[in-house]
């Protein structure tokens, strides 16, 4: 398995070239397998993965529970390099309340994680958003205590702008930006990515596939309802979802060229664009980790990338990646 190093400095931390995003497996997008999933972290861990990337509010701690289980029965739970999200609140019926950050939630929140994870540290934690009544010194210097008292390795921030970022990195050294960058979600592109090398901050890509959108087997009928987050997704929607799915038949035809799937070229493209950057993968199934792992034996010159981009345009995708509500929670959204 490729490696790949996150951050410079204190901040730096060596993990693979890939991660398994774990959130699928706890229900955002319908129904899912507990055996299956545990079967993939395992995989995964076989694989060479050694980042899990998951949120303290997926499934209400159901996620990271279900980890806990996977790496306590796994003979690799050494190489684990757990990533954690934290801050956001969510009622008994799963409704989003809003973000809580002050130092003493954090503390509380880190607390809860590790007990359900059963570990005595995580490798990287970070507030999920900005809360907006909170001043990011006060979370990074909070989280900054923890990394003192051997609870947390290292500090990551999740959807930031520039500014943001360059706040919290003046507090403690920041080892990577978790932020959705995929062939159609590419405005990191615009300035948040170059803050980010200024100031040796890795990125995890997560969305590399869009939710599935851009995996190649998506199709509008495999929305699971209420259950599915993707149903309230813009980009999933009518009109919006058939010129998305048009895109990914223009990449189908160069996947074939290539002797690769869709899902393989638009992970690929990723990794093309720096070795700073990690996707993470959402696979929640051992085949699609599968199909995920061989993206890293896919190598695309810069004529494929420059006709990768002509079929995928950067600003080509129909419809926001979260609906109205959600993007104003998006400090990356404001620059």
């Amino acid at each position: 398995m490729e490696r790949r190093v996150l951050g410079t400095g204190s901040g730096a931390s060596e993990v693979s070239a890939l991660g398994l995003g774990c959130m699928a497996m706890s229900g955002m997008y319908g129904p899912s397998d507990r055996g299956e999933s545990i079967a993939t972290i395992h995989a995964a861990l076989e694989a060479g993965i050694t980042l899990l990337d998951t949120g303290d509010f997926y499934g209400m701690g159901h996620n990271e529970m279900l980890i806990g289980e996977a790496l306590k029965s796994s003979t690799k739970r050494d190489r684990a390099f757990v990533s954690v999200k934290f801050g956001a609140l969510r009622a008994p019926n799963g409704e989003w309340l809003g973000y809580d950050a002050r130092p003493k939630a954090v503390k509380n929140f880190l607390a809860h994680s590790l007990n359900r994870l059963g570990l005595d540290h995580i490798d990287i934690y970070r507030p999920s958003r900005l809360d907006p009544d909170v001043p990011i010194e006060e979370t990074i210097g909070a989280i900054a205590d923890m990394v003192k008292a051997g609870y947390v390795r290292q500090i990551g921030l999740s959807e930031m702008g520039s500014e943001t970022i360059r706040r919290a990195a003046k507090v403690h050294p920041i080892t990577d930006l978790q932020i959705e960058y995929s062939l159609i979600s590419r405005d990191i592109e615009d300035d948040i990515l170059a803050t980010c090398r200024q100031l040796g901050i890795g990125i995890t890509a997560y969305g590399v596939l869009s939710r599935g959108l851009i995996s190649g087997h998506w199709q509008k009928t495999s929305l699971q309802g209420a259950g599915d987050f993707r149903s309230y997704a813009p980009r999933f929607q009518g009109e919006n979802a058939d010129r998305n799915l048009a895109l990914v038949e223009a990449l189908r035809r160069f996947a074939a060229d290539k002797g690769a799937s869709v899902a393989q070229i638009a992970i690929a493209w990723v990794l093309a664009q720096g070795a700073d950057i990690v996707p993470l993968v959402g696979a929640r199934r051992r085949d699609r980790l599968a199909e995920a792992i061989g993206s890293l034996q896919v190598t695309l010159s810069k004529d494929e990338l420059a006709t990768i981009e002509r079929f995928v345009p950067k600003g080509a995708a129909a419809g926001d990646r979260y609906a109205a509500a959600q993007m104003a929670m998006l400090d990356s959204e404001r620059g």
